[in-house]
């Protein structure tokens, strides 16, 4: 199995994340809010919002790189094809990135 993460598997355009806003199933968690909706793609799909009230460009991108990190090596688990989009809270630039992996397990299984 190869893990990868190419275009196919993102959501890049704003309709897209729309979509999943409004008819998405939400989950909040202490540092992520998870919006996940069912798709008609072949494969399912990442989208992952950090604002800038989470931190500077340093602590933004560390952020989108674990979160994008660990649905690359966990997709394969997600036994429909669904569209995600995570959105990271305030306090989420703060964790460390053990705690941040384990959020991100509750919230993915």
């Amino acid at each position: 199995m190869r893990f990868l993460f190419p275009a196919e598997a993102r959501l890049r355009k704003r309709h897209e994340f729309n979509t999943v806003y409004k008819m998405g199933c939400k989950i909040n968690t202490p540092h992520f809010v998870l919006l996940i909706q069912e798709n008609a793609q072949s494969e399912s799909r990442l989208g992952v919002t950090v604002s800038r009230k989470v931190g500077n460009a340093v602590v933004r991108n560390r952020l989108k790189r674990i979160i994008r990190e660990h649905f690359r090596c966990n997709r394969f688990r997600l036994t429909k094809s669904v569209d995600i989009s995570v959105i990271a809270k305030r306090s989420a630039g703060r964790v460390e990135t053990r705690a941040i992996w384990r959020e991100l397990e509750r919230l993915f299984s």
